[in-house]
């Protein structure tokens, strides 16, 4: 029973996470639409962690054992966590989005190249680490992922929202690099609690980045799409999802958990399709694969070693 329970939580986050892509363009609107979050999309990512970051500081309270990080070493792994994993992540990925050439499943594409460049960063940044020729492989494949998903049209690299998703590659660099930064301290913080300070800290520091770009809240349009996708955004994808998220971290470990950046995107290809219309062009699909077959190359041994317990424990 346990089995099949994880494997549902596994796809309820997938889901999930999968429709987060598509609420946040539904929340940011289109260029010249008189509601949504278009004019402020940094805005709109610190709002979600407004929300977010209380909802999980509350989790924190209840269910780990100190939800205040302690220590210097402890605040150094939240400002990193902050600053990367929250704050440029989500900047980078809301205003990416806002492209129209940007659908929601290519966004969701290119974030699946968090375990490849998680995987890269680890190799170069964790002393323990390292990174045999086939891997270096699996580097490239990935990357090779990310160019033919930009689909970039050598005599004009400017159109067809090519650097709209270097905004996201942009933004899923700095989540993986953040992420490994913070598994580098060390800091020995309960995830709960690393993860409701960061949100916390990432929401004021994505308030000042609006401030800074002359994004105002005067100016949001609060129609029904922007309102229902901010509450989506704040408690169910942020909340309701890490809530999942360190559930099954805890029981399938870090490996396994990864593979869920290789479901995402078929699910938000498809709700972008059944809610905005939008189909995803061949090169988000073979975007996709070389992605994954990157991952795979990097992680062979694990993967490996993960399909040999399930066929031990069938």
């Amino acid at each position: 029973m346990t089995r099949y329970r994880d494997a549902g939580l596994f796809l309820l986050l997938a889901t999930v996470w999968g429709v987060a892509f598509v609420a946040i363009k539904a929340g940011l609107g289109t260029p010249g639409s008189p509601a949504g979050f278009f004019e402020t999309p940094v805005l709109f990512a610190a709002f979600r962690f407004d929300v977010a970051g209380v909802v999980m500081l509350g989790y924190a309270v209840w269910a780990a054992d100190d939800p205040v990080p302690r220590g210097r070493r402890a605040w150094v792994a939240v400002g990193v966590s902050a600053v990367f994993v929250i704050a440029a992540y989500h900047a980078l990925l809301f205003v990416g989005e806002t492209d129209p050439g940007v659908t929601s499943a290519a966004a969701a594409v290119i974030v699946g190249l968090n375990p490849v460049l998680t995987t890269g960063f680890s190799r170069l940044l964790l002393p323990d680490a390292s990174l045999s020729r086939l891997g270096v492989v699996g580097l490239f494949v990935g990357a090779a992922g990310a160019v033919v998903l930009a689909n970039p049209d050598p005599s004009n690299l400017l159109s067809g929202g090519v650097v709209a998703k270097l905004l996201v590659l942009a933004a899923v660099t700095a989540f993986a690099l953040g992420s490994v930064v913070t598994d580098r301290l060390d800091a020995g913080v309960e995830n709960e609690t690393l993860e409701a300070w960061a949100m916390l800290g990432g929401a004021g520091l994505l308030h000042l980045a609006a401030f800074g770009v002359g994004e105002r809240v005067a100016t949001v349009q609060w129609d029904p799409a922007a309102v229902w996708s901010l509450a989506f955004l704040s408690v169910v994808a942020s909340g309701v999802g890490f809530l999942i998220y360190f559930t099954l971290l805890d029981r399938l470990g870090s490996v396994e958990i990864n593979l869920v950046s290789y479901v995402v995107p078929p699910v938000t290809a498809g709700v972008g399709w059944l809610l905005l219309g939008e189909r995803p062009t061949p090169a988000t699909v073979v975007g996709f694969l070389l992605i994954v077959v990157g991952f795979a190359l990097l992680k062979r041994r694990a993967l490996l070693a993960e399909v040999e317990q399930i066929g031990r424990a069938g």
